[in-house]
Formats: C-alpha cells, structure tokens, sequence
C-alpha cells in the first residue's frame, strides 16, 4: 500500500501500544581506548535490560546499526541470542530513533514481544586502532565519483556548505550558532557524564579555530566512544516493569537524499516530513512539548531541525534560539544532557537522544531535570542531513 493511502485515523491507531521501559549508557563514555565496539554494544545492552527488569533470554527483536555487513548478525551473535526478527537498517544518526518505530511495529504485528536496540562505536578510539578504519564508499557510488574528488563529503564540509546558503538566505549568524554550543555546554555543565563541562561563552565559541567555514571548532560535535541501548515491548507488557513506561505517541520517518548535490533544499532537513507525521499520530501540537531533543553533530544542525520540525518559522531559527532560550532556565530546554556538542559523540548519536527523552519523563535527570516533564520529541538526522526520524514520548 503506498504510504500516500494511509490515513491519520490509521497510524492514530498505533499510537501508546509501545513503550521503552529501559534506557542507558555504557559503563563508561567518552575516550574509552580499552573496550570495543563490541563491548559498548553488550554493556549498553546489559545495562538497558537491567533497566527495564527484563532477561536478555527474553529479546526476540534486535535492532541495530553501523558499518559492515548486516551488524545484527554479529551483536546477536556477541550477545548470545538468537532473535526471530532482526533490523539493520543503517541510515546514519537517526537509525536508531527509526528503529524505534520498526519496533513498534513489529510489535504490534505479533512478531516480538520485547525488542533490544542497541548502539556501540568507537568514534575516538578506532583512529588509533590499525585495520579499524571505516571502509569506504563504493566506488561506483555518486558521491565517489562527483563530490569526493574535489574534496567534499566529509560531514564538516557538506554541513558547512548548507549551513552557508542559510547564512547568506535567512542572515543567520555566528553569534545566532554559537548561543546553541553555549546553551548546550550549560545543560552539560549539568550533567556528570558529559565530557565537556567547562564553562562556555559566545565569545570563546567564535574565538575557537576554524574547522570549516562557517564552523568553528566548537560549533562541531566532539568525536567520542560510547554506547547506548534501549528496549521497548507492549504498553501492556510495560505496566510489570519496574520503571514509568515511556509511550511512543508519534512516530514519523523520511528520507530526501544521499548526496549534498542532491539536496533538494540547503536550508531544511527531511524532518519536515517527519515532524508533521509524528505530531499528527499523537495528536499533540508544539505547544504541548515539554524538552526536545534533536540531533546537533554541528550548530546549523539543530537549529536547522528546529525550524523543519515547525517550532519556528523558516529563516527564524537565528531569533529562535537567541537570548539563551535553550539553555537551562530558559523557556524552551534543548538537548538537556549536553548534546553531541557536549556530551557526546561517538558518530552515530541518535540513541543519546532516545535515553535522554526517556530520563528526562521518568524524573531522572537530577540538576538538569525540566519540570513536570510529560511529552518529549526527540529527532534523528542522519547522512548529509538525509535522513530523520521523528518521535513524540510521553508518560501519563
């Protein structure tokens, strides 16, 4: 059935049928030069079960993602279980907010009762590792024939060219990025995680070294080792386990694009599609949303996503987030750990953002916590700004 035939009242169905009912992190993040890939993935893993009060015995749904051939082979294999549904789906930092809503519906169809997403990458660590280095594109690929000869196609030098034609479209500024990296290192500050915790000002953002213009250094997400997992199973189910059920009220995903050449807007993210898809299933508007949480590798990035999401208007991200909005005590709390510009990054980012949501609504989060928070959205970008993935979360 083609996704244009499906109604509202259709996916309105799905919505507060699944819940996460655990979230957490690795035992250790940040530069971990002694554990694998592998290892973050069953710490993480391990950790998230324990979380939810659930066997991993009792996982028959793995999802995860990353390089290589079919990744959910080799975790299950690490893990030690043998799931009757596995989902590799791999489309950069939103995958594993995707994977969220495969899980949910595999779980509503009747295929698993408890589904493990799981994440573990050493993003700082492999670089000194010899044969650890990522393989690279297909060399058939268009990116491989079209944009890397002329050097383009690492992540800073295709979010820089977005970001500029936003600079020079809307007149948005460094000043206007630079109040996101502050914000953003003032709920790290926060947070005993976090890797970076010293204090931030506008002026030490714009004074950081060039990376690529119109980034600064701190303007870029930092390059980390990390894992992350979360389990989700039935509303049902969910009520036994010990913690507060986090529901999935919305979910949305897209995709627009590989190639930074064949973007078809510089100055939007597939959340447009997204977002109204994720909004529309759990029947909330923006007004209602409590924290938000979005994918920041650089800047432009989450203010871009603010701005598809419909938080703010397009071209007004700049004014948006101005006057320290975002930052803790500000009316609007974003990326409340310290985000991939603070917290973490280890190259694929979108599950920080799955266990900060759940934190936060659970009541957890100590120093940093919003108030009364009830309803989270928490988006994934992916690739060249190609990929996201969409959720609204909430706890009754």
């Amino acid at each position: 059935m083609p996704s244009s035939s499906i109604s509202n009242s259709d996916r309105r169905r799905l919505s507060g049928k699944v819940a996460i009912v655990g979230a957490d992190e690795s035992d250790e993040i940040g530069i971990v030069p002694g554990t694998s890939s592998l290892q973050l993935h069953a710490e993480a893993a391990r950790n998230a079960l324990a979380d939810a009060g659930i066997e991993m015995s009792d996982v028959d749904g793995l999802f995860t993602a990353g390089p290589g051939w079919s990744p959910s082979l080799q975790i299950a294999e690490y893990l030690g279980i043998q799931p009757r549904y596995t989902d590799s789906t791999t489309v950069g930092g939103s995958s594993f907010v995707i994977h969220v809503e495969h899980a949910a519906a595999a779980i509503q169809a009747g295929l698993i009762n408890v589904a493990l997403i799981t994440h573990g990458q050493s993003g700082h660590s492999d670089r000194r590792r010899p044969g650890a280095g990522r393989p690279g594109l297909d060399p058939w690929f268009p990116a491989s024939q079209f944009e890397s000869p002329y050097h383009v196609g690492g992540p800073p030098s295709v979010y820089a060219m977005a970001c500029m034609r936003h600079m020079h479209q809307y007149g948005t500024t460094h000043e206007q990025l630079a109040e996101i990296a502050v914000a953003t290192r003032k709920w790290a500050m926060l947070n005993p995680k976090a890797m970076m915790r010293d204090p931030l000002t506008i002026d030490d953002v714009l004074s950081s070294r060039w990376i690529t213009y119109p980034f600064h250094l701190l303007d870029c997400c930092l390059v980390t080792d990390a894992g992350g997992a979360v389990v989700v199973t039935s509303a049902d189910r969910a009520k036994d386990c010990p913690k507060k059920p986090v529901l999935v009220l919305g979910s949305g995903e897209a995709t627009t694009h590989q190639t930074i050449a064949s973007m078809p807007d510089l100055t939007t993210t597939p959340a447009s599609i997204s977002g109204p898809l994720a909004f529309e299933m759990a029947g909330v508007s923006h007004k209602d949303i409590d924290v938000v949480e979005v994918y920041d590798s650089f800047t432009y990035t989450a203010l871009v996503t603010l701005e598809a999401l419909g938080f703010c208007g397009k071209g007004e991200g700049g004014a948006f987030v101005s006057g320290q909005r975002t930052a803790p005590g500000g009316d609007f709390p974003l990326n409340t750990n310290g985000g991939g510009l603070s917290y973490t990054h280890p190259g694929m980012y979108g599950m920080f953002l799955l266990i900060e949501a759940v934190r936060q609504l659970r009541g957890e989060c100590g120093e940093r916590q919003v108030p009364n928070a009830k309803l989270a959205c928490v988006n994934g970008t992916g690739g060249t700004l190609s990929s996201t993935g969409t959720l609204i979360l909430g706890v009754q």
